[in-house]
Parts: structure tokens; C-alpha cells; sequence
């Protein structure tokens, strides 16, 4: 395949060459997230020209239809070959695509397994290049911030492909900046793109990436995609979920040894009660220094939402009032959520092992109480103001960098569209996302225990009150260091009532949604979502 071959004449080959056999590469790759669905076409709806000619790399973007539900679209940057040939500027063997073309055989890389080609991409967000494709054209624009961080006449910036991701992909250069590309593709501007250059333009919050650029797709039509953002690298120890898993490994073999700390009675009371109780000097001891993790986690959290409160000159970032409208969608969205997660989980529970079965039983003669809990809601006239909010907050999206948090992955949760994923709400969600994160961690390192052997009901109670003794007064302390730090935020509720009823909601629905997940993804970590649900009305 020449260079002087027309994109538009490609679009034509791989338009009819690639469908056919693009389900089988796709369901291969772990940022594909259809392969529970059933494909009904596929069609390349865009070729853009990215580097040519050595290496040769095109962006495809592939527009699939399935059986049911909605469409989606997907960015395949792939470099161009005319045999089964291994570029020596590969980083890595590179899944690849052979196909026919009127010119004879095509085999098709995926480029972000090229050195060239990744060092290519950085130097053309510095420089601000476009790129033309047959139904639009590809921008990359630096940011005011990348200057500051580096410039082509400083040389080259070694890339290297980021392991262990699922929904994108991304490359470090040199440990100084990270081009995330996003594999799935949403017409609108990317929340992390939005959130980050506000916060980095807008705002003195530093606990975050900053934004050094990002690379867009404008097609002919008028439609605008976010493709990447470029941002800069932030040394680390691991996400804040590896760090917190650590700790609880230190605490649970101290509960294990002869001299292990004795700890006091748990207390039966909602974690807002607890936050403005003083930590029991036995749980400090027993805790640690994990405590004052939460605490600063608690801090950074708020800041943040401080941050992203902080302006009425911008539409997007303007606080706006918590309408009745809002209030009442809140309710009705998280009581369908029960009923049908509820439903799903009496049909499949004669299905589960023993043990959780019996759990399941227990949470569901649970769903009136629960309903009655959101329910209450309804009887309050919410003070607070909706904001932009992180949207997926959890242990996994904070960056532990050895005496801070640095909080990471603007997108919102990636199932939800991006409408609703730039939509304003109120930060307690975030607040509730962490306060089960936490629940989450204390309770992981206890699955294989609890489900790989046989274990006595003594020694499973003992387990069950040391996590949920971790639980209770690190999540107080998280959310007493949050509250004080927002103050008289706009945000929150005026009153305490109200706080509790609103925060309550958020809690819970984030854990019906976690037992409908486990359900149907992981049944083995269904213990979790169960016991949750339990203790939130064992606290009341």
C-alpha cells in the first residue's frame, strides 16, 4: 500500500473489509465493552491520516450496532502494513487485522504499540496539528499548562504503554505527562476533559492532574468527540484502594496475634451521628495511621468540591438549585432501582452458595424498610445546591503519592451517557461512593478467607466485627474532616436533618446499584453489597 493511496479510497477498502471481521479483534480487546452483546453491524465510519509514511497510521473510528439498546462507537488508531512484518519501533507484540485490498493484502497493527508513532502523537498536541480525515478532522490542542512541562526543542519524551487498564488506554512519556486516549467514543465534550481544564485553569485546587492538552474530533456534520486528554504524570505508590488494602493487611494479622489490640463495643449509629463523636483511643491504637489517611482524604475531597463550586461566571460550573423536579427524580430513580435489583436478586438467589443465600434471604424481606428510607426524602425541601461533582469517586480514582491524595478520572460512571455524566448533583454522592469504598476494602481481604474454606461462625463474627469496626470509624473520620473542611459550603444542606436524609439516600442507592452489579458481574463479592445494605438499617 503506497502513501499516495486517498484516504477516501481507504475508507472504501476498510468500509467493506473490515465489518466482517472486526467482532472477533474487538472482542479481544479489553477496552471493548460490548462483548456481552450481541453484534448486528459494524461500519468505519471515519479514516483519518494521522502519520504517514513511516509508520503509516490511520485513526478509524467504528460505529457498531447490536441487537438490542444503543449503538456505540469506538477509536481504532491502527498503522498500516503490506505484510505480517514486526516494526522494530514496537513496544510491544501488537494485536493485529489482515484484510484485502485492491492493492493486495493489508495487515493492520494497533499503533499504540508504536514508539515512533506515540512519540509522534505528543509532538503534535505541542505543535497544534490537524489532521483530515473524509467526514472530519482530527485537532490536537495544547494547553497553556504543557510549556511549563515540556517542549519538542527539549527532545523526545520516551513512551511507554500503561498496563492493566479496561475502558481506555494510556501512555506515560518519560514520567513527566500521560496521554489518555479513550477507546469508547461520546459526541459532547468529555467531562474529564471539562472538569480538568476548569480545575487547572479556573481554580488553585493542585490535587489533580493537570491538563496539558487534548486531542478532538470535529466532523463535517458538526459533531464534536473528545478523543484524548494529555495530563501531567503524577508520581505514586499505587491508587489509594492498593494503599488501604495494605493497611488493612497490617491490621488484620495485629488482630491475629497473641497480643492483638482489643477492641471496643461497635457502635449501632448512622456515620454522621459518629462524625461528630471522638474516635475511641482503642480504634486509634488498632487503626493507626490510617486514620489520619481518611482524615486527609476527607480534607482533599471536600477542597475539591469547593473548587468545582467555586464560580457563577461559567454555565457548566455554576451552582444551581436542588429543584423540586430534581428532588423527586432523585427518589423515584433510586426506588425503581430497588425494585427492580430486589426482583433480580429473589430470582437468581436459589442459585447462590449456601451462605450467601441465606444472606439474600435476610436483605430481602429488607426492601420495604428501604424504600420507606429513601422515601423520607420526599418530606424535606432540599437547601443544598447541585454542582459538578466527580461522579465515580471511589479508593480506585484517588492517587496515593506517598503524604497526599491526588484524585484522578474525571468521566463520571462509564455506563451512564454523557449527558447525564456532565450533569450537576449534589457532592454527597461522591461522599457516599467513598463512604462504600471504604466498606469494600474492609471486607475484600476477608472473601477468600470467609468463601475458599470452611470457617466457624465464631471466627466468621470475629472477622465480620474487626472489618466492620475499621469500617465505622475510618469512614467517621473521613466524613467529620469532610464536613469541617466544606463549612457553610453552598452545597450541603442547611440543616442536619436534611443532610442525614440526603446523605442516606446516596448511600443507599450506591449500594442497591453495588448488589445488582455483584449479582449479575461478580457473585462471589455479592457478601459485600448484602452485609452493606444490612448495616445501613441496623444503624438507624
Amino acid at each position: 500500500m503506497a502513501n499516495s493511496v486517498a484516504t477516501n479510497e481507504l475508507l472504501a477498502t476498510f468500509g467493506k473489509s473490515l465489518p466482517p471481521i472486526l467482532p472477533d479483534f474487538l472482542a479481544q480487546r479489553r477496552w471493548f465493552g460490548g462483548k456481552a452483546r450481541v453484534i448486528q453491524s459494524v461500519e468505519v465510519s471515519d479514516v483519518v491520516l494521522l502519520l504517514s509514511p513511516d509508520p503509516q497510521v490511520y485513526l478509524l473510528l467504528i460505529h457498531i450496532e447490536y441487537a438490542t439498546g444503543l449503538g456505540e462507537t469506538y477509536a481504532l488508531p491502527l498503522r498500516l502494513a503490506m505484510d505480517e512484518e514486526q516494526s522494530p519501533g514496537e513496544l510491544a507484540p501488537s494485536p493485529r487485522i489482515s484484510c484485502e485490498s485492491r492493492s493486495g493484502k493489508i495487515v493492520l497493527y494497533d499503533a499504540l504499540s508504536n514508539q515512533p508513532f506515540l512519540t509522534f502523537l505528543l509532538e503534535a498536541v505541542a505543535r497544534g496539528d490537524r489532521f483530515t480525515g473524509v467526514r472530519g478532522e482530527v485537532r490536537a490542542v495544547p494547553a497553556a499548562a504543557l510549556r511549563s512541562m515540556w517542549e519538542p526543542s527539549q527532545g523526545p519524551l520516551t513512551p511507554s504503554l500503561m498496563k492493566g487498564e479496561q475502558s481506555n488506554s494510556s501512555v506515560v512519556y518519560a514520567k513527566r505527562l500521560v496521554l489518555k486516549l479513550f477507546r469508547r467514543l461520546e459526541e459532547g465534550l468529555n467531562p474529564d476533559l471539562e472538569i480538568g481544564s476548569f480545575l487547572t485553569e479556573r481554580t488553585e485546587f493542585r490535587n489533580v492532574p493537570i491538563l496539558a492538552g487534548h486531542l478532538e474530533y470535529f466532523g463535517n456534520d458538526g459533531k464534536q468527540i473528545t478523543l484524548g486528554i494529555l495530563q501531567s504524570y503524577v508520581p505514586n505508590h499505587g491508587d489509594a484502594w492498593q494503599y488501604t488494602l495494605k493497611a488493612l493487611a497490617a491490621y488484620y494479622e495485629q488482630a491475629q496475634s497473641a497480643g492483638g489490640i482489643r477492641l471496643e463495643q461497635l457502635p449501632h449509629a448512622p456515620t454522621l451521628a459518629l462524625a461528630d463523636s471522638d474516635v475511641p483511643s482503642d480504634a486509634k491504637q488498632g487503626i493507626g495511621s490510617y486514620l489520619e489517611s481518611a482524615r486527609l482524604l476527607g480534607v482533599r475531597t471536600a477542597q475539591l468540591h469547593i473548587a468545582l463550586s467555586a464560580t457563577q461566571d461559567q454555565p457548566a460550573f455554576a451552582p444551581e438549585p436542588f429543584t423540586g423536579a430534581h428532588q423527586r427524580e432523585l427518589v423515584k430513580s433510586t426506588l425503581d432501582l430497588i425494585v427492580r435489583t430486589f426482583q433480580s436478586l429473589r430470582q437468581q438467589r436459589e442459585g447462590l452458595p449456601p451462605g450467601v443465600r441465606e444472606e439474600a434471604s435476610k436483605v430481602l424481606k429488607l426492601e420495604e424498610r428501604l424504600r420507606q428510607r429513601v422515601s423520607l426524602l420526599e418530606g424535606f425541601k432540599i437547601s443544598a445546591m447541585r454542582t459538578r461533582i466527580h461522579g465515580d469517586y471511589h479508593l480506585g480514582q484517588v492517587l496515593f503519592t506517598g503524604d497526599d491524595f491526588v484524585i484522578i478520572d474525571f468521566e463520571g460512571e462509564p455506563a451512564r451517557p454523557l449527558r447525564e455524566r456532565r450533569s450537576k448533583n449534589s457532592p454527597l454522592q461522591d461522599v457516599a461512593g467513598m463512604l462504600r469504598s471504604f466498606h469494600y476494602a474492609a471486607y475484600a481481604p476477608l472473601l477468600a478467607e470467609i468463601s475458599g474454606r470452611e470457617v466457624t461462625q465464631e471466627r466468621r463474627n470475629s472477622l465480620d466485627f474487626r472489618a466492620q469496626y475499621w469500617q465505622t470509624w475510618v469512614s467517621a473520620t473521613f466524613l467529620k474532616a469532610y464536613l469541617r473542611t466544606s463549612g457553610s459550603a453552598s452545597s450541603l444542606p442547611q440543616s442536619r436533618e436534611e443532610l442525614a436524609v440526603l446523605l442516606d439516600a446516596y448511600v443507599i442507592t450506591k449500594a442497591v446499584y453495588e448488589l445488582g452489579y455483584e449479582l449479575n458481574n461478580r457473585p462471589g463479592w455479592l457478601r459485600i453489597p448484602l452485609q452493606g445494605i444490612s448495616n445501613l438499617l441496623d444503624a438507624a
